[in-house]
């Protein structure tokens, strides 16, 4: 008796669904990419490529210098061949970044602060900022958006805490004018300006003085949007 015949395959029949296909498909993407996800490096908080929290901006105040020094560099305890001999000296320096946590280049820092008897060199203040400190300063960012500069930390004058004021522009354009605070100072607490900051924006503007082999050190990083 023949046997009974056995149907052939039918093609259509045994194919994958597309849906199946397409899972497939990013199956063997997803395995292809492993190894190159595996060897990325993790960018840690305040390295380039990750979001910065920008630092939060105040008043210019009404001292901005309306004559500048002659000499306007990063030192401002020495005018040429005059040296400031008063207050504590310290270096002052940080990093500028934009947003994006890239930095700065070409980025101009300003500073500028009262003298070591509390007095500007500004004609509100009646002239009497002593001659020998510059009280001034500006510097361009290095092409790791790094600056510094020589000058004292800053002192208490009458209504406000020991600060520094810093402006930071690109070209024309004014990214950034914000005040500087002395950690611990305990002037900080009585001072309308500071109080007025949320918790977040004082550790941002409050920075330790530390002793250091030459003087006072601190580190103020900057973010801006560029």
């Amino acid at each position: 008796m023949p046997k009974p015949a056995v149907p052939a395959p039918d093609p259509a029949r045994n194919a994958p669904s597309p849906g199946r296909r397409r899972l497939s498909g990013w199956l063997g993407l997803l395995m292809a990419c492993l190894p190159v996800l595996a060897a990325r490096p993790v960018l840690a908080q305040g390295q380039a490529g990750t979001a910065q929290r920008r630092t939060p901006s105040q008043s210019e105040g009404p001292f901005y210098p309306d004559k500048p020094p002659a000499d306007t560099d990063f030192d401002l305890l020495r005018q040429g061949a005059t040296a400031y001999g008063k207050g504590q000296p310290c270096w002052l320096d940080g990093q500028v970044r934009g947003a994006d946590g890239q930095p700065l280049a070409g980025a101009v820092v300003e500073i500028w602060q009262c003298d070591a008897e509390g007095h500007y060199r500004h004609a509100r203040d009646g002239d009497r900022a002593d001659p020998a400190f510059q009280a001034f300063g500006r510097v361009q960012a290095d092409a790791q958006g790094r600056y510094r500069f020589r000058t004292i930390r800053p002192v208490a004058y009458s209504g406000r805490t020991p600060h520094i004021h810093v402006k930071v522009k690109q070209g024309q354009r004014t990214l950034l004018t914000t005040q500087l605070y002395v950690a611990g100072d305990p002037g900080n607490a009585r001072d309308f300006l500071w109080r007025s900051l949320g918790e977040a924006d004082r550790a941002a503007l409050t920075v330790p003085f530390t002793p250091g082999a030459d003087g006072l050190r601190a580190n103020f990083d900057i973010v801006v949007t560029a």
